[in-house]
């Protein structure tokens, strides 16, 4: 869709010369001769840009740019004036402008002008949508806790959020959601309004972790050419996230260590102390206390951290939050890929809160995305869901495929696959959808064995 440009200058043949041009570069225009003009315009629809002549017939531009930002702040407005002065500019400026341009101009550094502020104002739009984004994440609202663990760690959050609490620590296996309740401790405290900064411990090695986390001064390393803050600094006020805090090298837990203790610390290369007020939130799958027994952990660190813990369930132990998870996935990907989606038809539903989610949390939401994506229905069903879904892993220590043996004597077939279906109807206790996935099959075709055999009846033994 092209980008949508309010053009506004009382001189008729500059305004009429300046939208041509625009058009002739692929954007649609709107026009204006007057301050009053120009608002009636804003009021319309808001324009991606504007164009705005300083000097107006009814009203000082600067009025007109006030408006925009009232109404519209991150609108990038370019202003136009004859009378070009350090003043003019200074104040232009001040109010919010983008930029400041003098008549006469050339049309071509006008339009590159032009194409630079579109772009600061994409941009714009895009760290406000991700920061709300952000913010809506990690709000309480989006932790689902139907089940009594979640229910639990909400509570927590409750009370340590906005508590003076300055480290706490997230244990739970991978893929849980240790990073959502990150963000809700942070955005549910009195410093929801500061900057929320989090890196992985192992996506970096050792040197380049350092001077993420502390920075460094020019000429630190080969690299360092400029000063760089790092993010304890960036996120003075605010909260850090350290996830996989349990393989943070020895050198760097040392470090991290003075942080908590002196709330201070170094840039790399650095001489002089930056003293910050951070809280620290730590997240681990690892089993900490044998990572400090085995020598792997330091135990100063360790029990620094667990001051407050907070454990998160599995998601196989919160079957309550499955199908509630997976319906927000659902109309999260939903508005992503612009599709309608009604709904998880039920005999999916079953398999969801049937299957044992080894990935927990992480593994769930990467189901749902691509059912949501490859769906040609209206509604998640069976065949949209991964195979390993459809057809769980036997459990350990259960026949493979392949180990059945013919007895010596044979047998009939259809008398094996009725007693076959029978034991499946047994088991899941006459949950066709269930009984199906037993036996690597589909709802029609256990239906079909169902009738084939005459096996209502031990459908309604097995309820």
């Amino acid at each position: 869709m092209a980008a949508r440009i309010l053009v506004v200058d009382d001189e008729r043949l500059i305004r009429r010369g300046l939208s041509q041009a625009l058009k002739d570069l692929g954007y649609a225009t709107d026009e204006a001769g007057t301050a009053g003009e120009a608002v009636a315009a804003l009021g319309r629809d808001m324009p991606d840009l504007v164009l705005l002549d300083y000097k107006l017939p009814d009203r000082s531009g600067i009025e007109v740019l006030r408006e925009v930002q009232r109404t519209s702040p991150r609108t990038p407005v370019v202003m136009i004036t004859a009378h070009a002065s350090v003043g003019g500019a200074v104040e232009a400026m001040k109010h919010g402008a983008y930029d400041y341009v003098g008549k006469p101009f050339e049309l071509d550094e006008l339009m590159q002008t032009v194409a630079r502020a579109l772009e600061a104002g994409h941009l714009r739009e895009e760290v406000a949508r991700q920061r709300e984004d952000a913010r809506r994440d990690g709000t309480l609202e989006s932790l689902v806790a139907r089940s009594a663990g979640m229910a639990e760690v909400v509570r927590l959050i409750h009370r340590v959020a906005p508590s003076e609490a300055s480290t706490i620590l997230l244990l739970g296996e991978s893929g849980v959601g240790k990073g959502l309740v990150a963000r809700a401790l942070h955005f549910a405290g009195a410093a929801n309004d500061k900057p929320f900064m989090n890196i992985t411990c192992t996506a970096l090695p050792e040197a380049l972790l350092e001077s993420e986390l502390f920075g460094h001064e020019r000429g630190a390393f080969t690299d360092a050419r400029a000063q760089k803050k790092g993010l304890f600094e960036l996120a003075d006020g605010g909260t850090v996230f350290l996830d996989e805090i349990g393989d943070l090298s020895p050198g760097l837990q040392g470090k991290l260590l003075r942080v908590l203790e002196d709330k201070a610390f170094r840039r790399v290369g650095g001489t002089r102390d930056i003293r910050v007020s951070v809280r620290i939130v730590a997240a681990t799958n690892k089993d900490l206390a044998r990572e400090v027994d085995e020598g792997r952990f330091r135990s100063d660190l360790y029990f620094r951290l667990r001051v407050i813990p907070i454990e998160i369930p599995p998601l196989r132990e919160r079957r309550e939050d499955i199908l509630p998870l997976a319906e927000s996935f659902v109309r999260h990907f939903e508005r992503e890929f612009h599709k309608l989606v009604l709904g998880i038809e039920p005999a999916a539903a079953e398999l969801l809160e049937g299957y044992g989610w080894p990935g927990n949390v992480r593994e769930l939401r990467n189901a749902i995305e691509r059912a949501v994506l490859l769906m040609e229905g209206q509604r998640v069903g069976v065949c949209d869901l991964p195979s390993e879904i459809r057809r769980p892993r036997p459990a350990e220590g259960a026949a493979c495929a392949g180990a059945f043996r013919l007895p010596p004597r044979g047998l009939v077939l259809e008398e094996l696959e009725r007693d076959l279906v029978a034991q499946a109807l047994e088991r899941s206790r006459g949950n066709r959808t269930r009984a199906a996935a037993l036996l690597g099959m589909n709802r029609d075709q256990i239906r079909y064995r169902i009738e084939k055999f005459h096996l209502e009846d031990e459908m309604h033994k097995a309820v």
